[in-house]
This record gives C-alpha cells, sequence and structure tokens, in this order.
C-alpha cells in the first residue's frame, strides 16, 4: 500500500506531512517507539529539502515538494514502512554530516541514518528522492490489525541485498491537469 501527498515547498508542511504518516501508521495498528521514529524521520527528510533544495519542477504545481510511504505489513512477522521525500534536487547530494558537539545544525541525515534500517537517494534528471526504511516490529495480529501480504519478500535489516526493499521505487506522482 502507497501513499503520496503534494505539500507546500513551506516550512509548515513538516507538521502537516508527520500528522498524514502517523495518522496512517497508527491506523494500520503501528504503535510506540516506531510512530515515534517514522516521525522524526519524515521531519528531518522534509526539513532538509525545504531548506537545501529546489521545488519540484513542471508539470508538479508550482513549490511543492511530495512525500510518499508505502507499507509491507507481514501480519505476524512485522513488516517495514518506507518514507520518501521528493524534490527538484540542490546543488550536492544529501549526505550524513558528522558536525562537531557545538554546531548548530548538521545532524539531520546522521539522525536518520540512525533510526532507519536503510536509507539511500535517487536522482534523476530533475529529481531527488531521499527515503528511508523503518522495520516494524513482529507482532500477534491482534497487536497490528495488520493484513498479510504473501507476495512481499522482506530484506535484512542490515542492508544486505542493497537498495530499497522489494525492489519498490515509486515514480513521483505528477498531477494530471
Amino acid at each position: 500500500m502507497s501513499k503520496a501527498v503534494l505539500l507546500p515547498h513551506v516550512p509548515s508542511s513538516v507538521t502537516a506531512a508527520r500528522r498524514y504518516l502517523c495518522s496512517d501508521l497508527r491506523a494500520r495498528g503501528v504503535r510506540g517507539a516506531v510512530v515515534e521514529d517514522a516521525a522524526l524521520i519524515v521531519s528531518e527528510l522534509l526539513s532538509n529539502a525545504l531548506r537545501h533544495a529546489a521545488p519540484l519542477p513542471p508539470p508538479f504545481p508550482p513549490d511543492t515538494v511530495q512525500m510518499a510511504w508505502h507499507f509491507a505489513l507481514h501480519g505476524m512477522d512485522g513488516g517495514w514502512v518506507e518514507i520518501s521525500v521528493c524534490d527538484g534536487g540542490a546543488d550536492t547530494l544529501p549526505r550524513a554530516a558528522y558536525p562537531s558537539a557545538a554546531a548548530l545544525g548538521g545532524r539531520g541525515l546522521g539522525i536518520v541514518q540512525r533510526l532507519a534500517a536503510k536509507w539511500g537517494t535517487e536522482v534523476d534528471d530533475t529529481t531527488t528522492t531521499v527515503w528511508a526504511v523503518v522495520e516494524l516490529p513482529a507482532q500477534g495480529p491482534s497487536e497490528t490489525g495488520a493484513q498479510t501480504d504473501p507476495g512481499t519478500v522482506m530484506r535484512p535489516a542490515d542492508g544486505a541485498g542493497g537498495g530499497r526493499p522489494n525492489g519498490f521505487h515509486p515514480a513521483p506522482q505528477r498531477s494530471r491537469a
């Protein structure tokens, strides 16, 4: 199951993005630290896009960025959610930095790296997408409320198998005018 939301290229979009994602996670029975980690990850990814990157180019609506998320839920076996933010790109690629203790910023992708099972960047001719995968813990069906998707294959948390889980590569969703 995937969802995508176009958001204005303004700081207040971070709050809206957190609400959309957390609400959807909770509706699927995900609770506790996983929801908090996902909220922090989307906040960091979107904040970086708003601060360092251009809005999405045409044919997207003007002054927007896209946040998307994709679930793979496996009932008692857990699953994962991939969170991504797509923007119009910047002069440099996103990378984790290791600032000094006195630095006022630069910790966002380091936080994402610490919380996510894996994360990465994909660039095409006009957009940059930064994505992160959060593992969902194994729980009984009554605890998750999740439906098992027998067609989805899990990747190891250590990043073995490389790249995004199960080959999931969502194309940015363009509006049709």
